[in-house]
């Protein structure tokens, strides 16, 4: 690594895609040695930040100097898959020419390619061995890998080069509980610069700060998430209640007010009426009045200065207090009576080799994890419950009625707007009835005109689980296909709280076992080897 000091910083940055639509601006952040957290809702610009960082991207305005080499893990990993593993690495030009030399090829032009670097695939082996890659070998392609072990092959190239500064956008998605296990090691084995854009809470509880952007700022917080979470409910209970004594303060201006304009009003009338009366001579009867009037016009005139500066108070303490509204479900016809059937498994061969053996019965509103190793059948077991892909032999039934959220998203049609989808599935209710219901869901007034094309990913979420949990008829056995990736904290929370009140039986495939944990799993099923098990919640969180 290099010996000089290494950090990142950006100054006045800002940016903006083609279209116009502002991303950031003036932006002014430095990141220095150690491990950060680079936090914030959908659409704050947390993934355009990496990719500016790491010259992916150019700034409108504004600079990012960098000292020391960059290296950048995208949220999507795409390799070649006709590409060798020593390809990826970088290090198969270095490695035929040792090759050719241990063969007794004396050319200069093999030493050259060789230079210092005479431990190459030493190297190269113990990266992949401590990311769980050693088994793969450096001559396999990586159309023969999993999408996990492909993430993973991508950053142990990135930490093969050695970088000073290392920037992670969402590195677990996609990785099974064993990948994230390994990714978390080489996290916490990190010793230069690290940013990570990341939901996943283990892995933010890692680092060794938070930065949070947030209104296009960037607000520093010591520690990990956790000491995040419990700084950020400090925060806020404690704006919550300068809120409430600004609001306070604020009625006791008006009524001050509206008291000084009913005084006012009480001595134009009694001067009125003394002038009337002529108990004094006129000349000084009139300087009296003016007087008053004056006197009382200054009070208005301070009133009315000390209440706009009362709303001016109230409203900067309102800013401060978050909205985080919460998605409800408490749609009664989702509810499963106890000891219901609601689904039978008997003797089921799935398409790519996966079985459950004998029998499972799912009854009542229980609450299934179904967790395994990437590509171990989790989502064709849950697409042949949905009816999307038939059994090889024996049976999958649904007793009751049965949504299905996959990974992809792709319920919406995207030219349609979001009240539009969820009528889509519901063809009965009522304009008014829908839109009643979307407001649960945060999609309120004009939001629920929003086309599907254009709604971030947290909407995008959000309106595909309103089409599916509104649908006619209701749901009452839901199925969620890895429903946290891509979704920043907040809509994670609000996630969770929807599956909190959502009364149905339920099974998530996830890895995210905080998550899963969080949402009151009462089933532990493990899909390995191409066999489905009961497990406990102890043994998920210390996988081999």
């Amino acid at each position: 690594m290099s010996t000089f000091p290494t950090s990142v910083t950006c100054t006045s940055l800002s940016f903006a895609w083609p279209d116009g639509t502002p991303v950031l601006q003036d932006l002014q952040v430095s990141f220095g040695p150690g491990r950060t957290g680079l936090v914030g809702a959908n659409g704050a610009g947390k993934s355009t930040l990496l990719k500016l960082l790491a010259g992916e991207l150019a700034p409108g305005d504004g600079t990012v100097h960098v000292t020391g080499e960059v290296a950048y893990l995208p949220q999507n990993v795409t390799l070649d898959t006709a590409l060798r593993v020593d390809e990826v690495l970088g290090v198969s030009a270095a490695r035929a020419a040792l090759h050719a030399i241990e063969a007794g090829d004396a050319a200069e032009e093999h030493f050259a390619a060789v230079g210092d670097d005479w431990d190459v695939e030493e190297r190269a082996e113990a990266v992949l061995g401590e990311l769980g890659l050693g088994g793969i070998g450096l001559d396999r392609t990586v159309g023969e890998l999993s999408g996990g072990e492909s993430v993973l092959l991508r950053l142990a190239a990135l930490l093969l080069r050695r970088p000073d500064v290392l920037l992670l956008d969402e590195p677990t998605n996609n990785l099974d509980l064993y990948a994230r296990r390994r990714l978390y090691a080489a996290v916490e084995a990190w010793s230069g610069v690290m940013v990570v854009v990341s939901h996943d809470r283990e892995l933010l509880d890692l680092v060794d700060q938070i930065a949070e952007l947030h209104s296009g700022e960037v607000s520093w917080y010591g520690g990990n998430f956790s000491a995040y979470e419990e700084a950020l409910a400090g925060e806020q209970e404690a704006a919550e209640r300068m809120m409430r004594v600004a609001e306070s303060d604020l009625r006791r201006q008006k009524r001050e007010l509206a008291d000084a304009q009913v005084k006012l009003a009480r001595r134009r009338r009694y001067g009125q009426k003394m002038y009337e009366q002529k108990r004094e001579p006129k000349i000084v009867m009139g300087a009296r009045r003016r007087a008053a009037q004056e006197s009382a016009g200054k009070h208005r005139i301070l009133h009315e200065e000390r209440l706009v500066e009362a709303r001016e108070r109230f409203d900067e303490a309102a800013l401060a207090v978050r909205d985080d509204d919460e998605i409800r479900v408490d749609l009664p016809h989702t509810a499963v009576p106890p000891g219901r059937t609601v689904l039978t498994l008997r003797d089921l061969e799935l398409r790519y080799g996966a079985r459950v053996r004998g029998g499972f019965d799912l009854r009542g509103p229980e609450r299934v994890a179904l967790i395994g190793r990437n590509g171990a059948g989790k989502t064709t077991l849950l697409r042949t419950i949905a009816g999307e892909l038939a059994p090889v032999s024996g049976e999958a039934r649904t007793e009751v009625p049965t949504r299905f959220l996959p990974q992809r998203l792709d319920v919406l049609d995207e030219e349609l707007t979001v009240a539009e989808n969820v009528a889509r599935f519901a063809p009965g209710a009522t304009n008014n009835r829908i839109r009643a219901r979307l407001a649960r869901f945060l999609f309120r007034g004009a939001r629920a005109d929003q086309r599907a094309a254009t709604l971030s990913g947290g909407e995008r979420f959000r309106a595909t689980l309103a089409a599916l949990m509104l649908a006619e008829p209701a749901p009452q056995l839901l199925m969620l296909d890895e429903p946290t990736n891509n979704l920043d904290m907040a809509s994670v929370r609000q996630l969770t709280a929807a599956l909190e009140s959502y009364e149905g039986a339920l099974i998530v495939a996830a890895h995210d076992v905080p998550f899963l944990e969080s949402v009151g799993i009462t089933r532990w099923l493990l899909l390995e080897g191409g066999e489905v098990t009961e497990t406990t919640a102890e043994a998920v969180a210390r996988p081999a």
